[in-house]
């Protein structure tokens, strides 16, 4: 059984989705967890249903200053995960530079502000876990993503380079890629469209989110304590 009794964990995005079903599980595997999104009176509720002492707040991840606050209130953790990220999709001919900068600035930018932030706590500490989710996407590309995809691809990057930095301080970065996942943003997919993805994915489905959550909560481990720096999808055999 993983135990993450004593472990002060931070989800970004973890509202709905792919990061509460993340939340839910570290919690449930003993850690504190601190639920983020642009919504506080959500991320509160999201918190008291989870229980266990997890808390609740606002968190804008284009914004220093509200990272920093959000530090200042909760103090050092020791486990990251980087999961919030939005779409703005587009065929690239018709992309703005307003969508492009937007898509880059919270799902990549947003991923180094928050572990700019937040590592020197782990390094103090020497010891610490990163889990950034990047997508399938990011390891095979989509019509009508480029700024999405760079950004994963982007973060696919980032894990690995950080990983070499931080490896002698006792602290993984390691990587989860999520492919068509039971969340609000395929719900809202037309049926063909999601006809045409199934059969693209070996498994016939689309995975839930909880399905995610255990490989997260994982590397989150000291099960896992020697991987670092990998890249591990979860897309039904999709890439």
């Amino acid at each position: 059984m993983l135990n993450l009794s004593n472990k002060k964990a931070l989800v970004t995005g973890s509202t709905r989705g792919i990061g509460k079903a993340i939340a839910k599980r570290l919690s449930q595997l003993g850690a504190k967890v601190i639920v983020t999104g642009r919504s506080e009176e959500r991320a509160k509720e999201v918190a008291k249903q989870i229980g266990n002492g997890a808390e609740g707040y606002y968190l804008n991840l284009k914004d220093r200053e509200s990272i920093r606050e959000l530090h200042e209130k909760i103090g050092d953790i020791d486990i990251l995960i980087n999961n919030a990220g939005i779409t703005k999709d587009n065929l690239f001919l018709k992309m703005s530079e307003e969508d492009w900068e937007e898509v880059i600035g919270v799902n990549l930018t947003g991923v180094f502000l928050m572990t700019k932030e937040f590592v020197k706590g782990m390094i103090k500490k020497r010891w610490g876990r990163i889990v950034n989710i990047t997508s399938v996407v990011g390891l095979v590309g989509n019509v009508g993503q480029v700024n999405y995809a760079s950004a994963k691809a982007g973060i696919i990057g980032f894990t690995k380079a950080l990983a070499k930095e931080l490896a002698s301080r006792n602290i993984t970065v390691n990587a989860v890629a999520p492919g068509f996942i039971e969340t609000d943003m395929t719900k809202g997919l037309p049926e063909e469209l999601k006809r045409k993805y199934m059969e693209e994915i070996p498994m016939k489905r689309f995975g839930k989110p909880e399905e995610v959550a255990s490989v997260v909560s994982f590397l989150c481990s000291e099960e896992a304590s020697y991987i670092t720096g990998e890249v591990i999808s979860v897309s039904g055999g999709l890439a």
